[in-house]
C-alpha cells in the first residue's frame, strides 16, 4: 500500500512554508517553480486535501497545511535528535539553521557574528529574518531567536549570553541648550524620543532608585515630537540632538565612550534588556543549534572584555 506521506514531503513542505512562496522555494531548493508545485500538487493528491491557499503573489496554509507543517518540523526535530543522540561526541555542526533578531540589534551585532559562524562551520547554512518583535517562542518558526529579556515560557530554552542595561542619554548640546534633568518627573519637560517596539506600554519609562527590596519605581509618560519602531533611527535623532533617548547600552556604547552621548539620570536605574538566545527544547541537542548559541555567549562575552579595556 502506498504512503500518502513520504519522508521527502517533510523537508520539501517545511522549507515551502519558510519560504512563503513558490517561486521562492524554488530558489531555496535549486529547482524551478513548476517542480515546487507539481511536488506539492501531488503531496495533496496523496493527502486528499488542500495544504496551500495559492494566490499571484503570496501563498498560506489551509487549516490543514497548519498541522502537516506542525507535525513535520516536529518528526524532523526528532530525527535531527536522535542523530545526535546517537553520535553527540562526534557530531558536525551542519544542516540549516534558522535565526531571528530585532532590526537594530541584529543588524549591527547579530549579522556580523553570523559571517565569522559561518566561516569557522562551512557546512551550517544560516537563514537570518529581522523583525521589529520577536515572534512567540512557541511558534516554532526559528531555531534560535536572539532578544532581549527571558521569555516567560517553560517550553522553550532561554539561555543568557550578554549581561545588557537601557541607559537614557541624550548629545551634550541638547542638554546645554534645555538642562539636564535632575528627577524623573524632569522628563516631562524634555523632548524624549520613543520607540515603538515589543509589548511594554509606549511612551512610558520606569526609573527605580535604589534595588531590590528598598527599590522606588517611578513610572514617567513622556513625550516628544519624534518616534519610530527603529532603534538605528532613534540614536541617530539623539545624536543630532532631538532629544532624551532611552535606549539598550549594546547600541549606545560606543557614542556613550567618544562623548557624542552622555548618560542622563545615571543615579537611576532601568529595566534590564539582558540578550538571550531562545530555542525549543527539542533542538538543544543539535550540534548547529548548540555550536552557534557557544559562539554567540563566547563572541558577545569578548566583546565586553574589549570594551572595558
Amino acid at each position: 500500500m502506498t504512503s500518502a506521506i513520504l519522508p521527502a514531503d517533510l523537508g520539501f513542505f517545511s522549507t515551502l512554508a519558510s519560504a512563503g512562496s513558490l517561486s521562492a522555494a524554488a530558489r531555496e531548493l535549486g529547482v524551478t517553480t513548476p517542480a515546487v508545485s507539481k511536488h506539492l500538487a501531488l503531496m495533496e493528491s496523496r493527502v486528499g486535501v488542500s495544504l496551500v491557499n495559492r494566490s499571484t503573489r503570496r501563498m498560506s496554509l489551509t487549516p490543514e497545511g497548519e498541522v502537516y507543517l506542525e507535525h513535520a518540523r516536529r518528526i524532523l526535530g526528532d530525527i535531527d535528535g536522535m542523530e545526535e543522540l546517537l553520535g553527540v561526541s562526534k557530531a558536525t555542526p551542519k544542516g540549516l539553521l534558522r535565526v531571528n533578531a530585532t532590526l537594530g540589534f541584529g543588524r549591527s551585532h547579530v549579522a556580523p557574528l553570523i559571517s565569522r559562524f559561518v566561516r569557522k562551520y562551512r557546512e551550517v547554512e544560516v537563514q537570518l529574518q529581522l523583525s521589529v518583535n520577536p515572534p512567540a517562542p512557541t511558534e516554532d518558526l526559528f531555531d534560535v531567536c536572539v532578544r532581549f529579556g527571558a521569555p516567560p515560557d517553560s517550553r522553550v530554552i532561554a539561555r543568557r549570553i550578554a549581561a545588557n542595561r537601557r541607559l537614557l542619554c541624550a548629545a551634550p548640546a541638547y542638554l546645554a541648550k534645555h538642562g539636564i534633568p535632575k528627577v524623573p518627573n524632569d522628563l516631562t519637560k524634555h523632548n524624549c524620543i520613543g520607540i515603538r517596539q515589543g509589548e511594554e506600554a509606549y511612551g512610558v519609562w520606569r526609573l527605580a532608585s535604589g534595588r531590590g527590596r528598598s527599590a522606588n519605581t517611578e513610572a514617567v509618560k513622556t513625550r516628544g515630537n519624534l518616534a519610530t519602531n527603529d532603534g538605528e533611527i532613534a540614536v541617530n535623532w539623539a545624536l543630532d540632538g532631538h532629544g532624551i533617548l532611552m535606549r539598550a547600552e549594546w547600541d549606545i556604547e560606543r557614542y556613550l565612550r567618544n562623548g557624542r552621548l552622555v548618560p542622563v539620570l545615571p543615579q537611576y536605574f532601568t529595566p534590564d534588556a539582558d540578550i538571550y538566545a531562545v530555542y525549543p527544547q527539542r533542538h538543544q541537542l543539535a550540534a548547529r543549534v548548540r555550536a552557534f548559541v557557544d559562539f554567540l555567549a563566547l563572541s558577545f562575552t569578548q566583546q565586553a572584555a574589549a570594551a572595558k579595556t
